[in-house]
């Protein structure tokens, strides 16, 4: 992992007159590094979704659970989701009025799934700068410590890049965040299926093994200001950014428009930037 050439220093929102989220709320993005719950989908919208949902899974075959990643320029119904306005608004108060979508991921944890998405820090695998991307966790099913919802690290995001070593045991990555059990306790992003959270991409996060007899899915969105960029060509080539709100005046990103088409199985699978 190389970070030397990347800012990964978290830089404090400063939102005046937000449109979405309190005062409170973005302070508390500020300090804790994350926000939630918001409500966004009520649950016969949410219904369609998960609906959508199963057939790319099914569709994926083995694939399925945690291999949709970053197709959200090739598939309608994702485009649609990153092009959301009731998820736009809450992210344009956190990055302001230009909003790039730049990957998604589709992450779902059958009943009884043995692996574990260790602690890690989402910007410190990404070759971008500086480090201001803000992930937005669509809950599909309800997640609760029952089915392993995520767990964040409260107050990490400000620590800049942490020491890593070699995970143990059954796990997603192969890396994870070392001494993570030593930064306080974690708190766990229950959420309704239709609600949202936001986190910073610096924030220390993971989530157990699903012991439960209930699935536990969602997707992922991860947005940021045009003036991030990529700092590694070869990195470059795999991301499908979506301009979906206002303009990128730096030219940086290449906008891609609403797909015609959204069958998984007919579409060649776009780079893989991880799971949550």
């Amino acid at each position: 992992m190389h970070t030397e050439t990347l800012d990964l220093s978290f830089k404090p929102v400063v939102n005046p007159a937000p449109k979405k989220l309190s005062p409170a709320q973005i302070d508390a993005f500020n300090t804790k590094g994350f926000v939630q719950p918001f409500d966004i989908f009520d649950r016969s919208e949410i219904a369609v979704h998960r609906a959508y949902f199963d057939r790319l899974i099914a569709d994926m075959g083995e694939d399925g659970s945690y291999g949709i990643n970053c197709y959200q320029a090739r598939l309608r119904g994702l485009w649609d989701l990153c092009n959301e306005p009731r998820i736009l608004d809450h992210v344009e108060d956190l990055i302001g009025p230009n909003i790039v979508c730049w990957a998604s991921a589709i992450l779902s944890k059958e009943p009884h799934d043995p692996k574990a998405v260790p602690w890690h820090q989402d910007a410190s695998f990404w070759r971008l700068t500086p480090a201001r991307t803000v992930t937005v966790w669509l809950a599909i099913d309800d997640a609760d410590p029952a089915n392993s919802a995520m767990q964040f690290i409260p107050g990490s995001h400000k620590n800049g890049a942490l020491k890593v070593r070699k995970s143990d045991g059954n796990s997603v990555f192969h890396i994870e965040t070392a001494g993570a059990d030593a930064m306080g306790d974690p708190f766990t992003n229950s959420l309704q299926a239709g609600q949202i959270s936001l986190h910073a991409d610096m924030l220390v996060h993971g989530s157990q093994p699903n012991q439960s007899d209930r699935r536990r899915c969602g997707l992922t969105l991860r947005y940021c200001p045009p003036e991030v960029s990529i700092i590694d060509d070869e990195w470059a080539r795999g991301v499908e950014a979506i301009i979906c709100r206002g303009t990128d005046p730096t030219g940086h990103w290449r906008h891609h428009p609403r797909p015609a088409g959204d069958a998984i199985a007919e579409t060649d699978s776009p780079r893989n930037y991880g799971t949550n």
